[in-house]
């Protein structure tokens, strides 16, 4: 593990180039969003002691961020990962880069920096999928037998909603239950009709992946079991609600 391999692995992933801004430093290379200019990694060549190596003369390093000042705290006690060198220690970590921290670990450690500093735009558009509820009007659509006939189905696309997530319909009076588990397999399709109580902007593509009795995740389990005490449009859910789901 290396500087050439962080190099090439960002050049790769993020299609990054390193920028030499220090004439001083002519090892150090920063790494930043294209949209936003902020940085997500520093390399440097360092002396060894001041990074906790005074057997090294000089030693590889590169700095990232860590958002959550617990999750640093924990990060730090892993071995060749301390607090940020010549940057602020509260938010930012030196990761050694002499094979003391494992390069899948490393890689890590740069997607986690990379989020960490990206705009409210990149985040959404490059965020793993999420698990939604969203609610269903049997008096609008009739959803109970949406799935009779295919496996596909256009409804209605929730805001923050994107391909790749999962949605749990919940289907409103007088069912009042989740029916459905189904993938979003496609979204922002343009849409013209109207509906008299009914605003709708796009449509979204889903899958339907599982069904669940009537009984099994009705209103009242889901506000006494998992505190949902409501379901007027897309809404994450806990985990535990997730995982009671899956089951």
């Amino acid at each position: 593990m290396d500087r050439q391999t962080v190099y090439d692995y960002i050049r790769k992933k993020y299609k990054t180039e390193p920028e030499y801004l220090w004439r001083k430093f002519p090892g150090y290379a920063a790494f930043r969003h294209a949209d936003n200019n902020k940085w997500f990694a520093l390399s440097a060549d360092v002396v060894g002691e001041k990074v906790g190596v005074p057997d090294q003369e000089m030693v590889e390093v590169v700095n990232l961020k860590v958002d959550d000042p617990f999750f640093r705290d924990m990060i730090i006690q892993e071995p060749g990962i301390m607090p940020a060198y010549h940057m602020n220690k509260l938010h930012w970590i030196t990761v050694l880069l002499d094979g003391t921290v494992p390069e899948e670990r490393v890689f890590d450690l740069i997607g986690m920096s990379y989020m960490a500093t990206a705009s409210a735009k990149k985040k959404e558009k490059i965020r793993p999928p999420k698990e939604w509820i969203i609610p269903s009007n049997p008096a609008y659509y009739d959803i109970v037998h949406a799935f009779d006939d295919k496996e596909e189905i256009n409804w209605k696309q929730g805001a923050g909603i994107k391909k790749g997530d999962t949605v749990f319909m919940y289907v409103g009076a007088p069912v009042s239950a989740i029916l459905y588990k189904c993938k979003v397999t496609e979204t922002d399709i343009p849409y013209n009709g109207h509906h008299e109580k009914l605003t709708i902007k796009a449509l979204m593509r889903i899958r339907l992946q599982k069904r669940y009795a009537a009984e099994r995740f009705t209103f009242d389990i889901l506000k006494s079991e998992y505190g949902i005490y409501a379901v007027r449009g897309p809404r994450g859910i806990p985990n535990s609600l997730s995982e009671a789901l899956k089951r």
